[in-house]
Parts: C-alpha cells; sequence; structure tokens
C-alpha cells in the first residue's frame, strides 16, 4: 500500500520501543515511557510529522496483557486502528532470526504487520463490565492459590512438627485463611453484582447455568474469555482456542500418529471444562453421563471420552446463547 505506514510497538513494562515502516523502509525508530501521556505525544509528532491521517497507519504490538493497557487507552482515544496480536503467531511467522532486543523486535512486529496487513484484526476494547469481570477474576484465582496452599500446609504439617510450634502455626495459617476467605467472599459477590446489573450477562449467565455440568465459575469464566460470546463465530473455534480440538498429526509413509490435542491452548479454561467432564463421569445419572459409559463399554479410551464431553459441552453452550433458549434434552439432539 502506498504511503501507508506500519507502526511495529514492542510493548514492556516501562516503556515501548516504535518502529515505523513504509512498505520496506524504515522510517523512524522511537522509544517512550509506557503512560498515556508519553504515547499520545509521540503519535501526534509522528501524525504531524509524516503528514498521516488515521486511515494512513496501523498500529501493532503483541498482546502483552495489562502492560498494553496505556497503548489500548490512547488509541481509542485518537480513534486509530489498533492490531495486537499473539506473540506467538508474530514468532514463528518471522523466520529464523539470530539475537533479541526490544528495538529489533519493534522492527519485526512493523515488518510482520507490513507482510500480513491482510489478515488485520482491528482490536475492540470489550465493555466496561467484561473488563471488570475479567481484572476480578484474575484477582480471585490468585487469592485462591494462596488460600489452598495455606490449607494444605493445616493439613500436611501437622504430624511432622512440634505440636506447640504446629499449635501456633495452625493459628495464623487460620488468620491468613479466614482473611482470604472474606476476600474472596467480597470479590465474588461485586461480580455477581455486575453480571446481574447487566442485562446480557445476567441472561447469559441463567442460560449457561442451565446446562447440566456448567455451575457459575465455569458460566462466568466463558462468558469473559468469549467476550459475551462475541469473540467466536463458533463452538469449533472455541474448541481449537481451549485445546480441545483434536488435530491428526502424519508425514509422509513414516509418521502416523493417532489424533491429539494441541499444547497451544487456554491452559486455564482447558482445566476448568475437564473439571467439569470429569464431574459428569462420577455422576449417578444423566445424558452425558450415559454417553460416557456407553463410550466405555466400546472399548473407548476414557481420556478420549473426556475430551468429547468437554466440546459437547462447549456445543451446549454456544447454542444455548446463540438461539437464546435454556438447555433442554430436547435442544441437545440437535448439538454435537
Amino acid at each position: 500500500m502506498e504511503n501507508f505506514y506500519f507502526i511495529g510497538v514492542d510493548v514492556s513494562k516501562k516503556k515501548l520501543d516504535i518502529c515505523v515502516m513504509c512498505g520496506s523502509k524504515v522510517v523512524t525508530e522511537e522509544q517512550v515511557t509506557n503512560h498515556q501521556q508519553a504515547i499520545l505525544k509521540l503519535i501526534n509528532e509522528l501524525k504531524r510529522d509524516l503528514n498521516m491521517t488515521n486511515g494512513d497507519f496501523i498500529i501493532c504490538a503483541e498482546h502483552t496483557g495489562q502492560y498494553t493497557y496505556p497503548l489500548i487507552c490512547v488509541c481509542k482515544s485518537i480513534d486509530c486502528k489498533l492490531w495486537l496480536e499473539n506473540p506467538a503467531q508474530i514468532k514463528y511467522c518471522s523466520g529464523l532470526t539470530r539475537g533479541k532486543n526490544d528495538k529489533v523486535d519493534a522492527k519485526r512486529i512493523a515488518m510482520y504487520a507490513s507482510r500480513f496487513c491482510d489478515q488485520a484484526v482491528c482490536y475492540k476494547r470489550p465493555s466496561e463490565e467484561l473488563t471488570r469481570l475479567n481484572q476480578l477474576e484474575a484477582e480471585r484465582t490468585l487469592y485462591l492459590v494462596d488460600l489452598s496452599k495455606y490449607k494444605a500446609q493445616l493439613t500436611d504439617q501437622k504430624d511432622f512438627m512440634p505440636k506447640a510450634l504446629y499449635k501456633d502455626k495452625s493459628g495464623r495459617l487460620k488468620m491468613l485463611i479466614k482473611s482470604l476467605e472474606q476476600v474472596l467472599k467480597a470479590i465474588e459477590d461485586e461480580m455477581n453484582r455486575i453480571i446481574e446489573s447487566t442485562k446480557i450477562l445476567s441472561r447469559q449467565m441463567d442460560l449457561l447455568t442451565s446446562i447440566d455440568g456448567i455451575g457459575r465459575v465455569v458460566a462466568m469464566n466463558m462468558i469473559i474469555v468469549t467476550e459475551a460470546f462475541t469473540r467466536f463465530d463458533n463452538p469449533r473455534q472455541f474448541c481449537c482456542y481451549a485445546g480441545v480440538a483434536p488435530f491428526a498429526y502424519t508425514s509422509g509413509s513414516s509418521q502416523h500418529s493417532k489424533n491429539r490435542v494441541s499444547q497451544r491452548a487456554c491452559k486455564y479454561i482447558k482445566t476448568l471444562l475437564h473439571m467439569s467432564a470429569v464431574a459428569i463421569t462420577h455422576r449417578k445419572s444423566g445424558e452425558l453421563k450415559a454417553y460416557y459409559e456407553r463410550k466405555v463399554d466400546e472399548g473407548k479410551n476414557k481420556m478420549t471420552i473426556i475430551n468429547a464431553l468437554r466440546a459437547k459441552l462447549v456445543a451446549r453452550m454456544f447454542a444455548v446463547i446463540k438461539r437464546d433458549e435454556f438447555y433442554s434434552p430436547i435442544l441437545s439432539e440437535n448439538i454435537c
């Protein structure tokens, strides 16, 4: 594209390294602190010096989580195009590379944007409610890890310490556990308040929890990761994202392995789906429990069946949202 600029941004905690390219030529390279005012000032200077309008450039950066927040806010405030790409996608499309520093990474990102501009997907910031839910869920998960660690200390060390020392330690641990439980309760109440105060999120929560095997934690995380079921077009895309979809691994006449899921996945969501599927296998009855037992009787591998249960749960969740209907066995006949 003639006179179209690709701005590659390497994001770190304290600074941004920026490379501006037009075609295959590097126009300028800059560095700026990772603060909204500094980023806004630099972008406005680039627009003035290069005589650019918002339609003459696109900013491409790796999606590195919270460190991209200032850049996202600036791009939204001036209504310019922002493309946040998976870091792994940029890495594996850059060919063989030697050496690494922030300045070189910014240039590689700009080159990636120039080469694959036809695949650009402009970033759309989720609603404030979804953003807040995402932040609260991340905080809740952090405290849950600590809570399980402290509870394990209570049970694991009782028989391996002097009684007096264990008594003092357990007293302190119990105070920490009680405090964490109170914090977790406050976070969960806040998340429920956000859900209940937002009509579409409240409706989706009710629809998802009507599915056998889907509780509020799984439903909440599905709403967050799918951005209220607007991020993925169909359940197959989501299964690929969550590491549930199996792929073939064959090559010529020498390599013929069984289909297996990819390790490139959202591990947290995959874990939640796995826990839901395993819980179904321990039930006494139910539609999916009957499916599990039937496949086991046929001699299928149990982990393969559990993965199929994960996919069925995903399909049901997308189906109830798409149809805006509560789950029922009749609805499930047309799913999967």
